[in-house]
């Protein structure tokens, strides 16, 4: 079992940055992927971004170039800075791990850009 919980959400200006947190607990060293993802209202739940216990990242093309996913050594924590940010409709961030064959979400965390 992997227990993960989000922070950093909250609201922030278009142009701006904001970063987000994910603690993993539990099962740890069975994690072999950790990634964020947001959910507009009334949209499906889309990667952002996605970084391997190798360390190979991967981002939506909407994130390239403006996002940062990084996590500690230990993998109980995971980062996805944002700089450059958007006006759009709210969306909450959700951090994702897979572990010993199993999906993990946290509850997520909200992110609200202004124009």
């Amino acid at each position: 079992q992997v227990q993960l919980v989000e922070s950093g959400g909250g609201l922030v200006q278009a142009g701006g940055s904001l970063r987000l947190s994910c603690e993993a607990s539990g099962s740890i060293w069975r994690i072999n992927l950790m990634s964020w993802y947001r959910q507009a209202p009334g949209k499906q739940r889309e990667l952002v971004a996605s970084i391997t216990s190798g360390d190979s990242t991967n981002y939506a093309e909407s994130a390239k170039g403006r996002f940062a996913i990084s996590r500690t050594n230990a993998k109980n924590r995971l980062y996805l800075q944002m700089n450059s940010l958007k006006p759009e409709a709210p969306a909450v961030y959700y951090c994702y791990a897979r572990a010993g064959g199993y999906d993990y979400w946290g509850q997520g965390t909200q992110v609200t850009v202004s124009s």
